[in-house]
């Protein structure tokens, strides 16, 4: 009979301060998070130094919460796992030390996560396991990629943004339109409310904005659309 393995997992790569307890990497125990939302929105997007302080504030909180929704305590998981990056330095920096130092306390083994090798691995939780070789599609705040995995922790691209993820670009571009933060979910709620005004932009001006928002044609090929 497996033995059971429970693991305290925390996440602070960015604008959300999560901790979740999983049982035998496929069973969410609990799972709590905290959004910066209202924190960055009169900015239009993150500020780096501003998440850093509030998951200094939100870290304890939120890894009790998720020990008390569990109805454990933190001696009872046999291992931790954190964030070590991609992401903001400030805010790993905060889920790292945290993470570290409670691994050290209760004399547990810690475990530096890939943010974006978790993505990928996400599928677990809701899904039958992961038949290889596979494809992976990450579309994430910041991280827009396609993975080819021949087996399991091997990993090659195979697309990805050139500069912008979808996430950044959709929160640059309703910024430039005055739509507000985040703008993923305004944008695409206006998609189903609107009409096609300016069918010669619909097409194209997603895909030269996802590709490439930094360059002449596609920064003013969305400014097009906001003289409309």
């Amino acid at each position: 009979m497996q033995q059971e393995m429970l693991v305290l997992g925390i996440e602070t790569s960015c604008d959300e301060t999560a901790a979740a307890i999983v049982r035998n990497g496929r069973e969410i125990v609990s799972s709590i998070i905290s959004s910066q939302i209202a924190t960055h929105k009169r900015f239009g997007g993150v500020v780096p130094e501003l998440a850093s302080r509030e998951h200094l504030d939100k870290i304890v909180p939120v890894v009790n919460e998720a020990f008390e929704r569990a109805q454990m305590n933190p001696s009872d998981v046999d291992g931790i796992a954190v964030t070590v990056g991609p992401g903001l330095v400030g805010s790993l920096l905060v889920g790292v030390s945290y993470a570290k130092a409670m691994a050290y306390a209760l004399k547990k083994p810690f475990v530096g996560v890939n943010h974006i090798e978790g993505h990928i691995y996400s599928v677990a939780f809701e899904n039958p396991p992961i038949e290889y070789p596979a494809e992976a599609l990450i579309v994430s705040g910041g991280h827009t990629n396609i993975f080819y995995i021949p087996e399991p922790g091997k990993y090659k691209v195979v697309a990805r943004t050139r500069d912008d993820a979808a996430g950044e670009a959709f929160d640059k571009v309703a910024k430039l339109l005055g739509l507000g933060y985040p703008g993923g979910p305004i944008i695409e709620r206006l998609s189903r409310e609107g009409s096609l005004l300016y069918p010669e932009w619909v097409m194209v001006c997603p895909i030269l904005v996802l590709a490439d928002l930094k360059q002449p044609s596609q920064s003013t090929c969305a400014r097009q659309v906001s003289s409309q």
